[in-house]
């Protein structure tokens, strides 16, 4: 690798927003912001979100009613293709 073109890999800390958890990784990503953790001080990078707060991966995620979305579909459009057609084959 040539020196002096990539960004220092380190030992950084990712802070949910919303929950507070505190996510201890490595990245690139340059932050001002420092944290105590584990007795080292190392540079936080606050997220607004992450999978202690996402919807999805807390299990509080809603599920969508596809199905009735299709049937709405149906009754809407597809009844008129079929009538405006006469159901002929191609």
């Amino acid at each position: 690798m040539r020196t002096g073109i990539h960004p220092t890999y380190r030992t950084v800390v990712f802070r949910d927003a919303a929950t507070g958890t505190l996510i201890r990784t490595r990245s690139t990503i340059a932050t001002d912001q420092t944290v105590e953790l584990d007795g080292e001080t190392l540079p936080l990078v606050a997220v607004d979100t992450s999978a202690a707060s996402h919807p999805f991966w807390t299990g509080s995620a809603r599920v969508l009613d596809t199905a009735g979305r299709v049937e709405k579909f149906n009754a809407r459009y597809g009844q008129r293709d079929a009538a405006r057609h006469g159901n002929r084959a191609r």
